[in-house]
């Protein structure tokens, strides 16, 4: 099979990959299962627009790898091309085009040579749309007009009933908007479409029965003890991730009371990564200084539980796309933007930059701490528990 999406995933890999997003997979459990970054997965999904590549077959007329290791075994011994073509039942031109186009007699290596040919039988077959400029336009017209691909592809059928060349299907005016390679429909019409959506699912894809988008034992925010609220005992936290460019992150904590922020290096924005990190913060806390977490309602916090037991944290969660209830992490992150602009490379940033960002905070002073700074207010109330 020919090369899909970046290096590193194998042929085998490549079918699991497709065969997964068909089924529904998100691009974190597809990057799980194989391995793997789910950045490369997202870019190898998107390049096709979230569509699945045909899968590639030789034709029965072609050399095939065996054929050609017994080309390779023939010239070694010093057959002539009619012997090795006669051996293959093949015509003698055939035998003589393979070798010639392969490096030659001396030099013919049979994976290499199968390799070539695979990577030549590539002729992308340009779509409808590119050779129909009248219905290229009116199909244009109509999805700038906010009309659905299935609504054009039967419209086409009545308007136009005499006219074979004016027609259709619904799936290849998707193909040609979200295989952006075949270049024959403006990218910008993909936001006439009802989902708008970057990449299209396939109609058999199922989520019936996966967790997705969903945190199993998650406590309410609701359920948050009422001292939290009112910040009047130091050790209850907010968190969340901020993100930078190149699917880049960094782990945010901030203190309710003293307004402190730590600021935590990740490689990756998937639960297990997010969760060991923030345990390794924690443990290296003054004991009883995090009592209580705070985080939205992000897949990177799925492993709650895990946090909980090694670290005796109490999680609890914001309501579905409420940020405000987590005001003193989101009002956190907007003064980090001074440091880290959208568009940022997270990944180029080590601890100790973080760490030295993270000192200019809480060595700054604060309106809403009467000008006190969070060190301070921290050092004080682990000087008063200690």
């Amino acid at each position: 099979m020919a090369r899909i999406g970046r290096p590193g995933l194998s042929d085998q890999h490549k079918l699991e990959l497709w065969q997964r997003w068909k089924d529904g997979q998100s691009h974190s459990e597809i990057a799980r299962a194989l391995g793997k970054h789910p950045a490369s997965i997202h870019g190898i999904v998107e390049g096709r627009g979230g569509l699945v590549p045909p899968l590639r077959t030789r034709s029965r007329l072609s050399l095939g790898l065996p054929e050609r290791e017994a080309i390779s075994r023939g010239l070694a011994i010093g057959h002539s091309i009619r012997a090795i073509a006669h051996a293959l039942q093949r015509a003698p031109s055939t035998i003589s085009r393979e070798v010639t186009r392969n490096a030659g007699r001396t030099a013919y290596r049979a994976v290499d040579a199968d390799e070539r040919a695979w990577g030549r039988a590539v002729r992308p077959k340009q779509c409808y749309l590119a050779t129909h400029d009248a219905l290229r336009a009116l199909v244009a017209i109509k999805l700038h007009a906010d009309w659905s691909p299935a609504q054009i592809a039967g419209w086409l059928v009545r308007e136009f009933p005499e006219d074979g060349t004016m027609r259709i299907s619904h799936e290849t005016i998707y193909r040609s908007l979200y295989i952006q390679a075949r270049g024959v429909l403006r990218r910008e019409l993909r936001l006439h479409l009802r989902t708008r959506r970057r990449m299209r699912r396939s109609n058999r894809a199922s989520t019936a029965g996966q967790a997705r988008g969903q945190i199993v034992d998650a406590i309410s925010i609701a359920d948050r003890p009422a001292t939290v609220e009112d910040r009047a005992i130091p050790g209850s936290w907010e968190g969340d991730l901020l993100a930078g460019a190149k699917n880049t992150h960094i782990a945010t904590l901030v203190e309710r009371q003293s307004r402190f922020v730590q600021l935590l290096r990740i490689t990756g924005k998937d639960m297990a990564t997010v969760v060991q990190a923030l345990i390794r913060e924690v443990q290296q806390l003054p004991a009883g200084l995090m009592t209580s977490l705070t985080w939205d309602r992000g897949m990177e916090m799925a492993q709650h539980r895990v946090f909980t037991v090694a670290t005796d944290v109490a999680v609890y969660f914001c309501d579905p796309k409420s940020p405000w209830q987590r005001g003193t992490n989101e009002n956190t992150n907007g003064l980090l933007r001074q440091y880290f602009p959208t568009g940022t490379d997270l990944s180029t940033y080590t601890q100790a930059d973080l760490d030295a960002i993270a000192l200019k905070l809480n060595t700054r002073p604060r309106k809403t701490l009467g000008f006190l700074t969070p060190g301070a207010i921290l050092a004080a109330c682990v000087a008063s528990t200690g």
